[in-house]
Parts: C-alpha cells; structure tokens; sequence
C-alpha cells in the first residue's frame, strides 16, 4: 500500500505520515452514510449477529445538524437480522423520539448506558408496546459474534 504524503505548511519535506488510506467518513444518517453502512452490513451478512427478540421500531431524530428538519428512521428484526434504514414502517411496535448525538451514542458507539441516561432525562420519547422494547434490548447483552463486531467497526470508522 502506497504511503499517504503530508504537504501541509507545517511538513514542508512532504513526509509520510501514514501508509494507512484515510476511510472516508459520513453525517450518521445522512444518504451517503446509509448507502455505505448497507454495503458493509451487506459484507458481513453471513456472519451478522443474531436476533431472537423481533421489535419493530420507528424512529424520529431531532436535532439533526446536517438538515433542518427531522429525519424518520426505523429498525426492523422481524427477520432474525438488523435492518436500519430511513423512512418509516407501517405498524410498528414502537415509536421513539430521540436527539441525533443520543441517537448515534446507542447505534453506532453501541453505548446502552447512553441509551438510559437518556431516557431518564426524557430526551427519549416512546409510544407503543414499551415491553417489547425492553425485551428486544436484552439482544444487546448477547456475546458478540466476531463478524458483528468487525461490522461495528467499520460502521463506527465511517461515522463522522
């Protein structure tokens, strides 16, 4: 892999800093970010972690700083697979409304901790089957799968 050259004012020899490619990065949410976090998870399918507690989950994230509205989301595990993706589901188990920086702490840090501290602050909202929920949360104290956790990765790397 070729070296990454500095020629900033501050390494006027042009010396390499890296031999690493610099990862693009994206907005959470934003269009280009979906498009590559969907390849990714793609890359990882057969090795994606399992989900035995289906929820349906639309999503309203307020805040955003790239837009000036909300944008709509939703998770859907009724297929035994993590599907992330904008817009909303018909009927869905519950609706939540949550700022984009709490949004991002528990989709792509992972940070469940993030995830209460918010929702007992009120910065999450939660209409519908609120058991469910909770139920399908316990997902998350499963072991992680090696595949799972390298898509993590890569998610959170391409994350700005």
């Amino acid at each position: 892999m070729a070296p990454v050259y500095d020629l900033a004012p501050g390494n006027p020899a042009g010396r390499a800093t890296s031999t690493l490619p610099r990862v693009p990065s994206y907005p959470f949410l934003s269009d280009e970010w979906i498009t590559e976090a969907r390849r990714i998870r793609e890359e990882f399918h057969d090795e994606s972690q399992p989900v035995t507690n289906p929820v349906r989950i639309n999503q309203v994230i307020t805040e955003v700083p790239f837009t000036a509205g909300e944008i709509e989301a939703h998770i859907d595990t009724t297929s035994g697979e993590l599907e992330m993706g904008l817009g909303h589901l018909e009927q869905p188990d519950v609706s939540m409304t949550l700022d984009y920086e709490t949004a991002k702490a528990i989709f792509v840090d992972g940070t469940r901790e993030a995830a209460m501290q918010a929702f007992m602050a009120g910065k999450i909202r939660v209409q519908g089957d609120l058991t469910k929920l909770i139920v399908a949360m316990q997902d998350q104290n499963a072991p992680i799968t090696p595949g799972a956790g390298e898509m993590a990765r890569r998610i959170k790397e391409i994350t700005g």
